[in-house]
């Protein structure tokens, strides 16, 4: 990998970390699903006139929509608003552990040792997690962002036939065409009238509807696609183990977070359990 696009992988998991943490404060002003859906519907606006209508997909293109993004981002950022951003972003690397399961169940890819060990530790360091002093009366919160975890990991599965047909980029894109009007309907229907949310909201918090919207998801999915796109995934996916790194510095540098030691060790375990399964091989199909 060229040290061009070894800066660009790492620009990843940075603009996903920040995008993740500061999303929190955002929050108080902006509902889940509104905020959710205003970062989808910004890139949709932007990049679909780029992509042909991808006919006869639309149905398929609605299902991983709803369960890649609008069941994922609703169930993991009202997580987020439960519990503290430095256990959140640490809970997610959990779609690492569970899209191993989901692929040995649904697409018969058998996981080798070391991706049956590192998922073993994996949840065993989110059991050391959940025992953090910051997290107790919060379980739902954390079953919310676990629940998101997994619904990201079966799109991910679900998506793959799709961007095979259509194209990476292509495909993100349609997806925020849908998801970006499901999340504000669903908005709609839960918060109400999402205009007296925009009207009230404070300078930082639109801020970071617009980080969201032209970095998060265009910039940082499309460096992503990028290097996917030139290099193999066990080549490119142990860059998102940077991920957790920057979510806990920008939790604790910009959000004042102080996590207290079971977050740390709980963490490092995690982090330890997904880097055996991004770095083992697995074996062939059943």
């Amino acid at each position: 990998m060229s040290f061009r696009d070894i800066l660009i992988a790492i620009s990843v998991p940075i603009l996903l970390g920040f995008g993740f943490v500061i999303a929190k404060p955002a929050m108080e002003y902006f509902p889940p699903y509104l905020l959710m859906g205003m970062r989808f519907t910004i890139p949709a606006l932007i990049l679909v006139w780029w992509f042909p209508i991808p006919k006869g997909l639309f149905l398929d293109l609605f299902k991983v929509s709803f369960i890649g993004n609008t069941l994922q981002y609703g169930l993991t950022y009202n997580g987020l608003n439960i519990i503290d951003a430095s256990s959140a972003v640490l809970l997610i690397q959990l779609e690492v552990p569970f899209g191993i399961l989901i692929a040995f169940f649904l697409l018969k890819e058998i996981p080798s040792i070391k991706n049956i060990i590192g998922l073993v530790i994996a949840f065993f360091g989110v059991f050391i997690l959940t025992g953090a002093p910051n997290l107790e009366g919060k379980y739902f919160g954390v079953l919310l962002t676990l629940s998101g975890a997994f619904t990201w990991s079966l799109g991910a599965v679900m998506a793959k036939p799709l961007s095979k047909k259509i194209g990476a980029l292509a495909l993100m894109t349609w997806l925020a065409v849908f998801s970006g009007p499901m999340l504000i309907l669903i908005s709609v229907i839960v918060n109400g009238n999402p205009i007296q949310y925009i009207l009230f909201a404070n300078f930082n918090s639109w801020l970071t509807v617009l980080y969201l919207g032209f970095f998060m998801q265009p910039a940082a999915y499309g460096a992503w696609y990028y290097v996917l796109s030139k290099y193999p995934v066990n080549k490119v996916m142990p860059v998102l183990l940077l991920l957790p790194i920057t979510g806990l510095i920008t939790a604790i540098f910009l959000l004042g977070e102080d996590p207290p030691k079971q977050v740390f060790l709980g963490g490092t375990v995690i982090v330890f359990g997904v880097g055996m399964i991004l770095l083992g091989k697995n074996k062939n199909k059943k």
